[in-house]
């Protein structure tokens, strides 16, 4: 069954759910290629400021669907490869998207449904809410980035114990360990998430993709790379409109017009 990606918009902010609640939002190649359209849109699109992704019915997303990978033990290589590099070119575009992607997630997320939630720049739980890293329990390995995305912000202890048990962890362990931003009563993790999006979106679009841009990199480059990177980032932020507006709004004592400045590109 093809995936429903619904769009919706608050302001500057554009909500996307993976509505698919009859298998918990399942992922498919349907909505690797679909979401990745959507925030190619997005990125073009100089009224929205954030981007929330969120799951229908109450749940983030189980993952991929156990009845179609089931079907894969007797599908050619090449045809399962093409779905994962699929999987894979999705959570490329997130990282690649200049817009902050927030997930809100209730209920829980498993397998690849924590690869996407991780893949997000920030993560808003429910306090009953948890990731499982599931692959295990059914005989796989983790894919969609699983591994590269919690090693960047777990201990390698705890994102073992995650990938060899399938155990599922709350999302208080989660928050304490840094993996999760915010951690808020269930039933409000999207109307949180929406806010901070509306709060995020009101900033400087420009200024927040190269700060999205080093934070990703981090990881991955040495302190001279990095200090490079910083470095020439820094100075085409410098003739940038965007910290012309910031620093004359800061001297000016004023709120800063970033949204003129959108709406005059």
């Amino acid at each position: 069954m093809p995936a429903t990606i619904e769009i919706e918009r608050q302001g500057d902010v554009m909500i996307v759910t993976n509505d698919f609640p009859e298998t918990r939002n399942a992922l498919n190649a349907d909505f690797y290629t679909g979401f990745a359209d959507t925030l190619a849109t997005a990125d073009k699109d100089q009224t929205i400021g954030a981007i929330v992704l969120t799951g229908g019915g109450k749940f983030f997303c189980a993952g991929g669907d156990l009845n179609r990978l089931k079907k894969f033990a007797t599908t050619p290589e090449l045809e399962r490869r093409d779905s994962i590099n699929r999987l894979h070119a999705m959570i490329k575009a997130m990282a690649e998207c200049s817009k902050p992607i927030i997930a809100a997630v209730e209920g829980g997320a498993a397998g690849a449904g924590v690869s996407l939630a991780a893949a997000c720049d920030l993560i808003v739980m429910a306090e009953n809410a948890y990731f499982s890293v599931s692959y295990v329990k059914i005989g796989l390995s983790p894919d969609g980035g699983a591994t590269a995305l919690l090693a960047q912000a777990l201990p390698r202890q705890l994102m073992t114990e995650m990938c060899l048990t399938g155990d599922k962890v709350d999302a208080v362990r989660l928050l304490d360990a840094g993996l999760v931003n915010r951690v808020v009563p269930a039933g409000t993790v999207l109307e949180e998430a929406a806010a901070w999006g509306a709060r995020l979106a009101k900033g400087p679009a420009r200024s927040m993709a190269r700060v999205k841009d080093l934070c990703r990199a981090a990881q991955e480059n040495s302190l001279s790379k990095q200090l490079d990177m910083e470095r020439d980032l820094m100075i085409a932020s410098q003739t940038d409109p965007e910290s012309i507006e910031g620093i004359s709004a800061f001297l000016e004592k004023r709120p800063a017009d970033y949204a003129k400045l959108r709406r005059e590109d």
